[in-house]
């Protein structure tokens, strides 16, 4: 049976990193990539401690192996991450000035579990676990990982705006 809380102990996030790496763009084919989604940024055990410290990243967890993640990203953080930077700029025009947002900064669900609910799950904990006085949950999305746009979109997350930052475009979308 799996079970969604939040991080809280080292093991823990030594396991959303294993998960991580299986699912980097260039750990899977050009075909794992198209059909299952990919994660884009590759986070040290030291960065994703701090952040967990400030709000705990959520997990999905059957026999004591973490199978899924959403990891929190209080705004605080947006200099943090040099990849992300461009996000939370584009975030900041995009939204009023009075909306206390949650950043999702990376989701993933192990092979083994996709098209079980755990993605929606994680959100859904993500939601009920949010410090008091945060409005909505934000990410962006890479605009060649497709499963992961239609999977948001299936959960009710829409489109704040569409940038391009490098070679890429990315999608940034709210959850209410």
């Amino acid at each position: 049976m799996i079970s969604y809380k939040q991080a809280s102990t080292l093991e823990e996030l030594q396991q959303i990193l294993v998960l991580q790496q299986q699912n980097l763009p260039q750990n899977l084919s050009s075909e794992e990539r198209s059909s299952e989604g990919f994660v884009t940024v590759e986070h040290t055990l030291e960065v994703l401690k701090t952040m967990s410290d400030v709000c705990g990243h959520i997990i999905a967890v059957e026999d004591n192996q973490v199978v899924g993640y959403a990891l929190c990203m209080h705004p605080k953080f947006a200099d943090e991450i040099e990849v992300l930077r461009p996000m939370f700029k584009e975030i900041d025009s995009a939204i009023d000035d009075n909306v206390n947002y949650m950043v999702m900064g990376q989701i993933c669900v192990a092979k083994s579990h996709r098209g079980k609910g755990v993605f929606r799950n994680l959100y859904q904990t993500m939601k009920e676990k949010l410090p008091e006085g945060f409005d909505t949950i934000i990410t962006e999305v890479d605009g060649k990982n497709k499963r992961s746009l239609a999977a948001h979109a299936a959960i009710g997350f829409k489109t704040l705006t569409i940038y391009h930052s490098g070679e890429k475009e990315w999608h940034i979308i709210s959850l209410q």
